[in-house]
This record gives C-alpha cells, sequence and structure tokens, in this order.
C-alpha cells in the first residue's frame, strides 16, 4: 500500500480514519505507563516459577468475602479496603522478599502494587488475570481462611 492510497482512504474515511488514530495512541499510552509503572505483570506460570525459586509472597487484595469464596494456597489476605503496607505486619516482614499481588480479574492488583513500591517495596509483580487467570491456567486454588 503506497502514501498515496493511504491518503485516499484518510480522506474517503475520515471517521474509521480517527478511530485508527485513537486507539493507537491508547495503546501507546498504555504501553508506556506499563513501562515506567516500577511493576512487572507475570503470567500464571511465572508467579509459579517466581513462587517456588524465590519464595514470593502472594498478597490478594480482593475483599475477604471473596478472598474465602478461592484463593491461591498460601497467600495473604490484605482487602483493598484497607490495605496499608506498612501496617499489615506480614507485609512488614517481607520487604525484602517478591511480592505478588492478586485481585479478582486483574483490574485492582495495580493500586496495590503502586502502594507497594511507594512504600519501599523492591521486588513488586501483579498476577495477570488474577485469581481468574490463575483457574484458567487449570492452577489449584483453595476456599475458606
Amino acid at each position: 500500500m503506497s502514501w498515496d492510497q493511504l491518503y485516499a482512504f484518510a480522506q474517503s474515511s475520515p471517521i474509521l480514519s480517527l478511530a485508527f488514530l485513537g486507539l493507537t495512541a491508547a495503546l501507546i499510552v498504555a504501553e508506556v505507563r506499563r513501562l515506567f509503572s516500577g511493576f512487572a505483570s507475570i503470567s500464571p506460570a511465572q508467579a509459579t516459577l517466581l513462587m517456588n525459586r524465590e519464595d514470593a509472597l502472594l498478597v490478594d487484595v480482593s475483599p475477604a468475602a471473596d478472598f474465602s469464596k478461592a484463593h491461591i494456597l498460601g497467600s495473604i489476605s490484605a482487602p483493598m479496603s484497607d490495605f496499608d503496607p506498612l501496617k499489615n505486619a506480614k507485609l512488614k516482614q517481607a520487604m525484602e522478599r517478591p511480592v505478588i499481588v492478586i485481585c479478582r480479574a486483574g483490574n485492582t492488583a495495580g493500586d496495590a502494587a503502586k502502594r507497594l513500591i511507594k512504600a519501599g517495596f523492591k521486588k513488586v509483580s501483579v498476577l495477570e488475570g488474577g485469581i481468574a487467570g490463575w483457574r484458567q491456567a487449570d492452577l489449584p486454588v483453595t476456599k475458606g481462611r
């Protein structure tokens, strides 16, 4: 496709052209934010490796009721409603360990990860897809507290 054809398309379809430019800009902004967020998004397989090789602490920021329904074995409950990394004794003890933040679908864990980094945690990751992604990878969850 030549530049002339691209220009002709843009002139004949201004709404599609603007939508394409808007989506492209949104993707670029999202990637730049991800790169400079200070934490990594990791897959369930990467999380499993981090847990086994580096004794990562799993922090589930889901509401307590959701945590009771399903959580990863060994994770601690630290609901976002009262999430304070420096007041949570288990978190404070783990400042030097890798920390993996988990939520239900992977949407709110980023906020908790930012708070952890601000509090001085160095190795912070967010589980991609949250518990839903973990389950989709056919990895086990447990119930109760």
